[in-house]
């Protein structure tokens, strides 16, 4: 069986087309096929090299999808084929499969020929087709849309870990989320739900600052300059210039600044008189907000059929996956809520 997918050939190069072969499925792997995928921060920065030089291409991309399940290799017990489930990156129930390798057949795009082997990592979403580790699905209702589904894949649940067990938001604590893309927005809300007040939005595009406001937020401001002190900052942009305003907002003793957004390899971080700040705040990165997705995804779930937590006003555009790189481009700019690609 043949499906395409977006494949990551060069850095900082558009994704090429490719036509792909399902292999045949190993001990804990699970075919899925996938019909919405986010796409996160996290791809443009290994696209453009975030990390350093990529020594695994070609691969695929993605990590937030939903789809339905088609077959299920040897040892497989947690999901089963025509299940819908969401495609996460936080480990959860089931077999750490190894990777899947993929043939591509190159003369079928035009770009060479003869075949050549594509990598993925454990879950993948920039593709029609996955062989996804079973401890990256979790199943789901069947009336849950399929974009939803992909929110859960790693938007909410990082988001709303984040404000709970990680920030450990409290009842009227003051809250900054700097960058206000898919990620930020779901900060905002989440802590919104969580009781905290006032919450400030910072982000240099108007466009995400009315999003912001839209989705809850106090005041939004292209700088964090003149906001009051905060009991949480929470950022989302990877920019050191940013991270260390932060820094300087966050109250002595008690407040924290949590670390999403991820900066380059070669960045440093530099925070002017560092000494003064010696008053017990607190700085971590984040680790997806803590996910359990077997008990979270259930409960985020649950809010969302109770109408207490609105998911598809964050999705601003979607494109067809032939489209990925003009989506990668509105991505880039700034100027996209929750991006999502179709299949």
């Amino acid at each position: 069986m043949r499906f395409t997918a977006a494949i990551l050939v060069e850095q900082n190069k558009p994704l090429v087309m490719g036509q792909l072969e399902v292999p045949a499925l190993d001990v804990g792997q699970v075919l899925v096929r996938v019909r919405a995928s986010g796409i996160c921060g996290a791809q443009l920065g290994e696209i453009s090299g975030a990390k350093g030089p990529d020594p695994h291409l070609p691969h695929l991309l993605g990590h937030e999808g939903g789809g339905l399940v088609e077959d299920v290799g040897p040892g497989v017990s947690t999901v089963k084929p025509g299940e819908r489930v969401v495609m996460h990156w936080r480990k959860g129930p089931g077999i750490e499969a190894k990777p899947p390798k993929y043939k591509w057949d190159k003369s079928f795009t035009g770009v060479g020929d003869g075949w050549r082997t594509v990598g993925a990592g454990p879950v993948h979403t920039f593709n029609e087709m996955a062989v996804v580790s079973e401890n990256r699905l979790t199943k789901v209702s069947d009336d849950i849309p399929f974009e939803v589904a992909a929110l859960m894949g790693c938007a909410v649940t990082t988001a709303l870990g984040l404000v709970c067990n990680e920030a450990k938001v409290r009842l009227g604590e003051s809250v900054a989320v700097a960058g206000c893309g898919g990620v930020g927005l779901m900060v905002i809300q989440g802590a919104l739900l969580a009781g905290a007040n006032p919450v400030y939005a910072v982000d240099c595009s108007d466009s995400a600052r009315t999003r912001a406001l839209l989705a809850g937020a106090s005041c939004a401001s292209g700088q964090p300059d003149g906001l009051p002190q905060v009991d949480v900052f929470v950022d989302c942009t990877g920019d050191c210039g940013m991270i260390a305003l932060g820094y300087e907002l966050i109250r002595p003793e008690t407040g924290r600044m949590i670390l999403v957004g991820q900066p380059r390899h070669d960045a440093c971080l530099s925070i002017p008189g560092f000494r003064r700040h010696y008053q017990g705040k607190t700085v971590m990165d984040s680790q997806g907000g803590l996910t359990n997705p077997a008990e979270d995804i259930p409960r985020y779930l649950g809010l969302f059929k109770a109408g207490r937590l609105p998911l598809m006003g964050h999705v601003t555009h979607s494109f067809p996956l032939e489209k990925v790189n003009e989506a990668l481009g509105i991505v880039r700019a700034g100027e996209a809520g929750r991006c999502i690609l179709t299949m």
